[in-house]
Order: C-alpha cells, then structure tokens, then sequence
C-alpha cells in the first residue's frame, strides 16, 4: 500500500520509531541524556553533521523525532523542532530568524505572553512589532516597512475566536517576501492546515489539544527546512528543547487527536448554540455558528469549529465573576484543550492589567467568558453553564 494514500488518523497512529531488538509494540522511551559512538570517525562525522543521528537529547532524540515527525505529516510540512513549551517554540523561533532592526506585524489578537514578549522584550533588541486590526484586514499591508520580516498570526484568536483568512495573509507575505508565521494552536493540524494557505512555519502549544489531557508541556515549529534549519541550530545552543519523556506522551496524545476533536467540536457547537439561545447572553462567537462574523472563512480554511466558544454575559466584570463563583461542574483553570471544561473570564483574570480601551481592541469585552469545550457528556456542561447564567 501506497503511504501517500493513508488517511490522517494512520498517520498519526503509524508513524513511528523503527522497532528494537525486542519488537516492541507500543514506542518505548529513551530517557538518556547523550548517545555513544562506534569509533573516531563515527564520532567525527556526526559532529560535522555528515551523518543524521542522535548525539545529545538536547539537540535530538528518538522520541523527540517521532514527535517531529508525526506533527509533521500531519500540517504537510518537511521539518520540524519540538520545544519545552508553547512560548518556547514561539520566542525561540522568532529569535532564531530576527535580528536587530527588523520589525514584526502581528495581528492584535494574540496569547498574552506572545504580546509581552513583541512589547516587552524584543525592543530591548531593536526589533519593533506593528498590529494590525483583525477585522480590518485591507489595512494589513500599511503597516509592513522595509525592514518588516515577519507576518504573525493567530487563528482562531486567543480568547475571542476571531478568523483571520489564511489565504489573504499567504498572498501578502508572498508579495513583499516576508515569513508567514501561524500559531495554530487552537485549531490543531486536523482541522486546519496553514501551510496549504502560505504559511512558511507552523508554531503549537501541544500543551494544549495536542496533549488534551492537562499532563505535560510541550511546543513544536513545523515547516520550511531552511528556516527550520536556522531554529534548530539556534535551540541547540540555548537549549529550550523538549524532555524525551514529554515527547513520548504527547507523541502518544496525537494517536487519538481526531477522535478527540470530532467529539470536542460536536460538544462545542452545542454549547454554542445553547448559549446563542440564553437571555443573559448579548452575543455568541464560534466559528461554525452561522451568525460568526468570519464563517465564511472558517467553513473554508477549517474542518470544524474547534473546542473554545467565546461568549459575552450581561453584566461586565463583575457578572462574568458572579458566574465563575456559580460555576460547579466545569474547572477554572488558565489551561484550554482539555477533557475536561475550562471556564475563564479574561477582564477580570488573565488580562485584567490592561485598560478597558486596550481590551477591547483585540476584542475583550468586559463581560467575555472563554469556555474550552471538554469531553464530559454534553448535557452536563450545558446544565451547569445553565445554573451559573441564572
């Protein structure tokens, strides 16, 4: 059989190490920190990276490759660098591919500690970040410079579930040479594949649904091998990389990720649309919900909707507090992509340090709740969103 003609589960299933001596079924793991050498010249050679192998787990290991290899596959991409964490993959790649005096346009929704470090760190090196409005994407090309290197984005956003068209920014970095950046964390390889919209490198949280079970921290940048080449060789010197331990469950994490998703869209878009319905709600945002502002452009460049409804209760601040107080079933927690529910409300938590003015231009409002949809049986997140809206 062809594996060109495997579907995406196989993929995730099928790929993996070449088994040991002992044919082991399931991968085992390589908890070591380094890997000896035949002789001299073997030696030699793997050091002047005239042969492929494992030399030291910072730079590589087998279960950190397998990792890499799946997540490759998986977003169409040829290369790929896993990382201890989300933001890990994220500053380490921009680090690896920015230098003094290049500048960033980035979309105005991204996770908070992504804007911390375009705001707070990278102009400590010259390097300036632009943001442009997500609901105004004609104005995207009025911020690039001369020396602008690098289109970022999100999407879905992190928390309102904006969509940004993956196709208009492949063509905007295409027309003025620029690196197209997407945090796919939210939608995953199986519901959305950015490479096949323009993207150059593809970054994740697999903390999050990659993992789906609150267990581990990881992070991975898939995509062109010469930038990756450029990540990798950068990661190897300052040594962000991800525990073969780490690798190992997420690897395994991955085996189950459609089946995983399917359920937590179903469950997501039930939610959505009880919400939709509910008097102490204004408004509803999910991607698959007809009445999304961007709909269009998630039914084209997304398989589903995701896990994470965003919604906006009555009342500002201190009802969205009042709710997370009611709330009794579904978990409060910074975390998303879990089995089980999570429940944030962003004005009065993970972004209550920023002025009302600065929420609401990336689509914070006061009364917003973020709800990462788990596997629970439906009817029960529902029944205690239910009592706590009341």
């Amino acid at each position: 059989m062809n594996e060109e003609e495997f579907g995406f589960e196989t993929e995730a299933i099928r790929t993996q190490l070449e088994r040991t001596q002992y044919l082991e079924h399931s991968v085992p793991l390589y908890l070591t920190s380094s890997f000896v050498f035949e002789d001299a010249e073997d030696m030699r050679a793997s050091f002047a990276e005239e042969k492929s192998r494992n030399i030291y787990s910072r730079y590589s290991n087998p279960n950190t490759n397998e990792f890499v290899d799946k997540v490759c596959k998986m977003e169409g991409a040829t290369a790929g660098f896993a990382f201890a964490s989300g933001m890990a993959a994220v500053y380490s790649t921009m680090a690896a591919l920015l230098k003094s005096g290049d500048h960033i346009v980035s979309s105005s929704s991204v996770f908070g500690a992504t804007h911390s470090l375009f705001i707070n760190y990278f102009p400590k090196w010259n390097i300036e970040t632009s943001y442009f409005d997500i609901n105004k994407p004609e104005t995207i090309e009025s911020f690039i410079t001369p020396n602008t290197k690098i289109l970022f984005a999100e999407s879905p956003t992190n928390p309102a579930v904006d969509i940004i068209d993956l196709e208009l920014l492949g063509a905007i970095a295409k027309k003025h040479n620029l690196i197209l950046i997407i945090d796919n964390c939210f939608a995953t390889p199986y519901l959305q594949q950015p490479m096949k919209w323009g993207a150059h490198l593809v970054v994740h949280s697999a903390t999050k649904l990659m993992d789906g079970q609150g267990r581990v921290l990881g992070g991975i940048t898939v995509g062109d091998p010469e930038l990756i080449q450029k990540i990798y060789l950068f990661s190897r010197l300052t040594g962000p990389s991800l525990s073969p331990f780490n690798a190992w469950v997420l690897s395994k994490s991955l085996e189950t990720l459609a089946v995983r998703l399917d359920r937590h869209c179903e469950n997501a878009l039930k939610v959505a649309e009880f919400l939709e319905q509910h008097p102490n709600v204004n408004k509803v945002k999910y991607p698959f919900l007809k009445s999304h502002p961007q709909y269009e452009i998630a039914k084209k460049q997304m398989k589903l909707g995701g896990s994470i409804v965003a919604f906006e209760i009555k009342g500002g601040i201190e009802a969205g507090r009042t709710f997370l107080d009611k709330i009794k079933l579904c978990s409060l927690s910074p975390n998303l992509g879990d089995t089980r529910t999570i429940v944030t409300h962003p004005a009065s938590t993970t972004h209550s340090k920023l002025s009302v003015d600065e929420r609401l231009a990336v689509s914070i409002t006061d009364g917003l709740v973020r709800v990462s949809i788990g596997l629970e049986t439906v009817k029960d997140v529902i029944a205690d969103l239910e009592q706590a809206l009341s």
